[in-house]
């Protein structure tokens, strides 16, 4: 029961929640919806999906040499993983100048691939893509004690979802193998797409135009959308994920609000930047802070 937990106050409420929960709340309500990057995997010194996008977008560079010295093509070109960790950092500390530079390259990178196209090259990426620092497969880059947590969630008829800014189109082909979530309890960020038909066959065709933007103020909204129920645990790591604690369970009922921390340099990675609010909140609202140093036995399977 939670072995990859260390034993102490965190481990305790978590048991305590389900315990209540057992006794108070029907299993058609056990829902409980996890952020990924940073809350089911790694996603420092740059996220996964980041990884994948810049060799991409260093191909399309390759192909056509005068992006080469544009960005976010000049970064991609040059392994400048930098430049891509600030603009992501600088959106969760309300900058977006740098995002939008990337995300309009990032919507004409797959215009017009059918789906199942895009789900192919996803696979192959975790077949052989390996992390730059922790020299381990992505695919070995999950955490642990969550995976153990959504088990033991499961084991008490709880239902669980992904819901994250990170493309859905991106978790869907590995949320199963890594997680046991299957896709279509992955909420995500997500493309236009568009259905082309001909002699009785139909594709669906990635369009250049962002559908949604799966984060902040919006995770509540698609989480409603998508699955009807308001949440009853939550998990999240950055102030992306501040809402989507915020509307986790309803006054006087069962709720649990789970916030990873970064604290542990030796096993993974220690930062605070883009959690400033979450962080405040989990202080001043009571939220229950998970320290990955001293709350979790292991942080990857060894």
């Amino acid at each position: 029961m939670l072995e990859s937990w260390n034993d102490g106050s965190t481990k305790s409420e978590i048991l305590a929640f389900v315990e209540r929960v057992v006794q108070e709340v029907a299993p058609a309500e056990r829902v409980a919806v996890f952020d990924n990057d940073g809350t089911l995997w790694c996603e420092k010194p740059a996220y996964i999906q980041l990884d994948f996008l810049v060799r991409r977008l260093a191909e399309k560079a390759r192909a056509n040499p005068s992006l080469a010295s544009q960005q976010p093509y000049l970064a991609a070109s040059t392994a400048d993983l930098a430049w891509f960790g600030h603009a992501i950092t600088s959106h969760y500390q309300g900058d977006d100048t740098a995002l939008k530079t990337l995300a309009a390259a990032v919507m004409s990178l797959h215009e017009l691939m059918t789906v199942e196209a895009h789900a192919a090259l996803v696979t192959a990426f975790f077949a052989e893509a390996t992390h730059p620092t922790l020299s381990r497969p992505y695919r070995d880059c999950v955490y642990t004690p969550m995976v153990d947590l959504l088990r033991y969630l499961e084991a008490h008829d709880f239902t669980c979802y992904i819901v994250s800014g990170g493309a859905r189109d991106f978790m869907r082909p590995i949320t199963g193998t890594i997680y046991g979530i299957p896709p279509e309890r992955v909420v995500g960020s997500a493309q236009g797409l568009n259905f082309s038909g001909q002699d009785g066959h139909g594709n669906l065709l990635i369009q250049p135009t962002l559908d949604v933007f799966d984060d902040g103020p919006e995770k509540p909204v698609r989480i409603w959308s998508r699955i009807g129920r308001r949440p009853i645990l939550s998990a999240g790591n950055s102030n992306g994920d501040d809402e989507m604690l915020m509307y986790s369970g309803l006054p006087g009922g069962p709720s649990l609000r789970l916030v990873v921390l970064h604290d542990d340099p030796d096993r993974e990675f220690a930062y605070t930047a883009g959690a400033e609010r979450l962080l405040d909140h989990a202080d001043r609202f009571g939220w229950t802070t998970v320290s990955m140093k001293n709350d979790w036995a292991c942080v990857f399977d060894e």
